[in-house]
């Protein structure tokens, strides 16, 4: 399976990731606070429909391991940062769907979980981007917490996000063209 994401349209990309089951657990790390801190960011979700999603970033916090500072793009962002979202569709362990609202700007994520054997199909889209600038950010940014996802759930030590993250948004204004 190939772990880059795809640009499905101007304003969207999706990932793929084979997980280590079962499902619930996968959900779990989707959905608590405590678990979704370890690869993404932490905070509650009220998993009803308009439920609050709250995201409390500190990706430095992601990993033991010595990481790079995070690049001059994102050095006057702070080193913890906080967004909010609002449930918009949820089917318990299979999908869930809520709103990413920046300042004035409001985008949709969805994760879709479907069993594969042992394993845990996750399908993440992430909808409704700004601009080709948001678009890369967004992709080296998730394809990073995807990994750390990865790490964290088959056991092994997470990856450094900055270092992750720089090296594969490089790469992706490549695939996708925005150099």
């Amino acid at each position: 399976m190939n772990n880059f994401g795809e640009r499905l349209d101007k304003t969207t990309v999706r990932f793929e990731r084979l997980l280590p089951g079962p499902i619930e657990r996968v959900w779990e790390y989707i959905t608590q606070s405590d678990k979704r801190a370890k690869w993404l960011a932490g905070g509650a979700t009220d998993l009803t429909i308009d439920g609050l999603v709250e995201l409390n970033f500190h990706n430095a916090s992601l990993s033991p391991l010595p990481d790079d500072e995070p690049p001059q793009k994102y050095c006057s962002d702070p080193e913890k940062s906080s967004f909010s979202g609002h449930v918009t569709r949820c089917d318990p362990p299979h999908l869930l769907a809520h709103t990413w609202e920046f300042a004035e700007h409001h985008s949709e994520v969805e994760y879709s979980l479907s069993e594969q054997d042992d394993k845990v199909l996750l399908v993440l889209t992430h909808r409704r981007l700004k601009d080709d600038d948001e678009v890369l950010s967004v992709s080296g940014g998730w394809h990073a917490h995807l990994d750390i996802l990865g790490d964290v759930l088959d056991g092994q030590t997470p990856r450094p996000y900055w270092r992750t993250h720089t090296a594969l948004e490089t790469e992706y204004a490549s695939r996708l063209d925005l150099t």
